[in-house]
């Protein structure tokens, strides 16, 4: 069940502070832990500012993920905040993140790590 409400919050582009107060009242543990879902939605926050480009498009990369369904759904939205917690770090920049993120498209069956 957990895994359908996270899928819905990040495919369907709800807040993820919201689904961290959500899964609260579920008792169940998720992939990422609170500090890092509010850092997600920090990201998408700043992202969708000030590069609504790059955010759109990283929408658009879930979408044809989920539309191709290689076979291991439950990655989608995980690979997507994977992504998107490594904007802004390191030095990287939201193009060089969309760029690995969209390359999954060409490998059936790939998700990151």
């Amino acid at each position: 069940m957990l895994i359908e409400l996270f899928t819905d919050y990040v495919v369907h582009r709800k807040c993820l502070r919201e689904y961290v107060e959500v899964r609260k009242t579920i008792n169940a543990r998720g992939e990422f832990n609170d500090a890092k879902l509010i850092l997600a939605q920090d990201h998408l926050d700043k992202l969708k500012v000030e590069n609504p480009e790059i955010y759109e498009k990283m929408y658009e990369v879930l979408g044809e993920i989920i539309k191709k369904d290689a076979g291991h759904k439950v990655e989608y939205p995980l690979d997507f905040i994977r992504a998107i917690l490594h904007m802004y770090k390191n030095h990287k920049t939201p193009e060089s993140i969309y760029e690995e993120y969209k390359s999954i498209l060409e490998h059936e069956f790939q998700t990151l790590n």
